[in-house]
This record gives structure tokens, sequence and C-alpha cells, in this order.
């Protein structure tokens, strides 16, 4: 286990709770239905899309993904306008699975992934084929070289989508940002987008249906947001952070995390290997008449 993998204390038994109105059966039959011909409609039409040219590859994946939220019954709210093109860095908040294709509704990108995604089934090969970077989170010695990645797909002019929380959290709460991939960001010179992400009722009370926490399922969790009512997700495209506004990664993560959360969660003391004890000298007594102890190293 890695010393620095993030976890959080959100389970599903203590935080996903599901809402308290549900719809009936047969209309989350009905949505998880929709979902999956969407889905499956948008991996059979993988290969038309990528001859596309961009800005109209863009779009249509945008469309999709807007129709893949829609079609589990959750209204879609987006404030605010990402960089449009170029390379860019979007970092956010992680709730949910559903995090990831409300980001690419505002700007495609290569998502940052943890590399246990590539052994899923079905969707292990989804987000392979999507382009995603992928990081191992258990090997430290393999963080420099990821950083290096993202940041040369950065000034590919790529954008580039992280969860720098590390951690899906339940919404009511959010993790620290972790900074390695702000220091890619930083040697490639492109811009910061930090997004807020939340989830409410119709009514505008927070949900935690949509949390995707602990030893949750990807079915549980599936039928937990189709069978939850009057569902909202609020997409807050934030102020970008300029290239070169900061020169420091950690002003670069505060500033991000603050424009997200709003507030500067307490980071963990960075881990240091600890120095060896200094060696104390040992005395050993010289035999012999007014002879005084010598110090040993």
């Amino acid at each position: 286990m890695s010393v620095w993998l993030p976890s959080a204390p959100c389970t599903p038994q203590a935080c996903a709770a599901p809402a308290r109105s549900g719809t009936a059966v047969p209309r989350a039959v009905l949505r998880l239905l929709a979902f999956l011909t969407v889905l499956a409609t948008g991996i059979a039409l993988i290969p038309v899309v990528a001859r596309c040219a961009p800005a109209r590859r863009d779009r249509l994946v945008r469309r999709w993904c807007r129709m893949l939220v829609r079609a589990m019954g959750i209204r879609l709210r987006v404030t605010g306008t990402a960089v449009p093109d170029g390379g860019v860095l979007l970092v956010a908040n992680h709730i949910s699975w559903l995090d990831i294709p409300l980001l690419a509704a505002v700007r495609p990108a290569r998502m940052l992934a943890k590399t246990e995604i590539r052994a899923w089934p079905v969707a292990g090969a989804l987000v392979a084929l999507g382009g995603s970077l992928f990081i191992d989170r258990d090997r430290l010695r393999a963080l420099p070289g990821t950083v290096a990645t993202i940041a040369s797909a950065l000034r590919r002019g790529a954008a580039v989508a992280a969860f720098p929380e590390g951690s899906t959290w339940c919404g009511r709460a959010q993790g620290p940002f972790r900074r390695a991939v702000f220091q890619a960001a930083l040697d490639a010179g492109v811009p910061v987008q930090p997004v807020r992400l939340a989830y409410r009722t119709d009514g505008g009370v927070p949900s935690t249906a949509p949390a995707f926490v602990g030893e949750d399922s990807l079915g549980a969790s599936l039928w937990r947001v189709a069978t939850a009512r009057g569902l909202v997700a609020d997409v807050e495209v934030r102020p970008v952070l300029a290239a070169g506004a900061v020169a420091h990664r950690r002003e670069l993560t505060a500033a991000a995390e603050m424009s997200v959360t709003g507030v500067r969660a307490p980071h963990p003391a960075p881990y240091r290997i600890p120095a060896p004890a200094a060696r104390r000298p040992r005395l050993r007594p010289l035999r012999g008449p007014g002879r005084t102890p010598t110090a040993v190293h």
C-alpha cells in the first residue's frame, strides 16, 4: 500500500442514503434501460465519431454525456464556460461515477484514472478506449513518470480531467487536493479549470443518493440513482487559473481547492524518510594509572 494513497471515511451505509421518496420500480427499470441504450449506442458509434473533426467530435461527446445523465432521470444545470480549446487541466471534487459524464458534458477530456479500472469488465475497455491516462497509486516511484505523461499530453493541446481528492466523498464532506497533478500543469504551462460538482433534489436539498463511496457496488449505485426522485446535478465552472499565475504547485493546489470547495482543507504532512539518529559517543576506559576514558565513535 502506498504511503500517499488517499482514502475517505464515507461508506454507503452511513453516507450514500437513498432518497426517502423513490420512484416506482417500473420507472426505475425504464431509466436503467434508457441509460444502457444510450451507453451502447455511444460505444457503437465510437469508430465513426473518432473520424470527425475535433470540434464536431467534442460537440457529439458533450451531447452524448448529457443524454446519459438525463436518461437516469437527472436534470443537468451548468453554469459558467470552460476553456474551449487547447491544453487545460480540469479539476473537480469527486462524489460519483456520474462525475465523469458531467465533466465531459463541460469539456471532453482524457480522464486520469487508477490502473485498477483497466481490469473492470466493459468499463475498463471503454475507459481505455476513451484515451484515459492511468496512474498506479500503489507505486510511489511511478508518480514522476505519470506527471511527465500528463504534462506531455497537456503540451500537445489535450484537455486532461482529474479528481485531486484521489477518492470519492459523499458530497457533505470533501478531502484535501493532492498536489502531483498540478505539477503537470505547471510543467506544461497550461491553465487549470476548476469545476464544482454537487447533487441535490429539485427542492434544493443536498442529496447523497449519487455518492459512490467505500465498498459500494456499481449495480447498487445505479439502482439508488434510478430510484431517486427529482435529482439535479449542479455543474459550476469556476474562473480559470491562468498559466504562470503562481510559481509553485502548493499555491496552485490551494487556489484550485478554494475555488472548488470554498475552504482550504488541512493537508497531511508530506511523507519523508526519517533521518538516522545521531550516534552517541561510547566511552571506553583505558587501563593504567592516571588514564581517563576516551570517546570511541
